[in-house]
């Protein structure tokens, strides 16, 4: 046998091309309700079967405000309002909502 073997091609890996397609819908809503919510406003999500989603604002006029706006933002998507404690955030209001999409 020969010493000089042809070399092995040398084949580079392409990268891994990994769905966004939760994280791109996830960012969609959060733009959405970012618009329509408060400066100071904090968004958050959480999943139990249903996607909820939880808006803490600093007054109850905040509050009020986006519990008017969030049932037609988006078509209907959020339903299911409710007001609630803000887990370490004591001087905020929670709305949650269920979201639909």
């Amino acid at each position: 046998m020969s010493e000089n073997a042809a070399p092995k091609p040398s084949v580079e890996r392409l990268p891994e091309q990994r769905s966004r397609l939760v994280t791109d819908e996830l960012n969609k809503i959060l733009t959405m309700l970012k618009g329509a919510c408060p400066d100071d406003a904090i968004v958050s999500f959480d999943f139990d079967g249903r996607l909820h989603v939880h808006v803490d604002v600093h007054s109850f006029e905040d509050l009020l405000k986006v519990e008017g706006i969030l049932p037609i933002l988006g078509g209907g998507m959020f339903h299911g309002l409710t007001r609630g404690e803000t887990p370490h955030r004591p001087f905020h209001h929670r709305l949650s909502a269920i979201v639909d999409r």
